[in-house]
């Protein structure tokens, strides 16, 4: 299931992380693990902030998949399951037809 993981990541930890050189190595292993269709990265509520669009096969994985940013960087996950605008009209067919 395509997914949208979002990951606030607390400044603080965030800080010590870049001071440490280990914020990217962080974020790039995620991103290899993943591999994912997007990754995006901003500041929201005043907090480094990544969305990162995956397919999550498993969802057994999730821990693996969010500990290191809990563990490592304080953050805040949140995973939101997401269509693209294919499953959108596929979804809206189906309904239409009563499937």
């Amino acid at each position: 299931m395509r997914m949208l993981l979002k990951v606030q990541m607390d400044t603080q930890a965030s800080n010590e992380a870049i001071r440490q050189g280990n914020l990217q190595k962080i974020v790039a292993g995620a991103l290899e693990s993943l591999r994912p269709e997007a990754a995006y990265f901003t500041v929201e509520d005043g907090c480094r902030t990544g969305y990162i669009f995956f397919d999550l096969e498993d969802p057994s994985r999730m821990p693996s998949i969010s500990e290191p940013f809990f563990l490592q960087l304080g953050a805040r996950v949140h995973y939101s399951p997401v269509m693209n605008q294919e499953d959108l009209r596929k979804g809206l067919a189906a309904m239409m037809s009563g499937s």
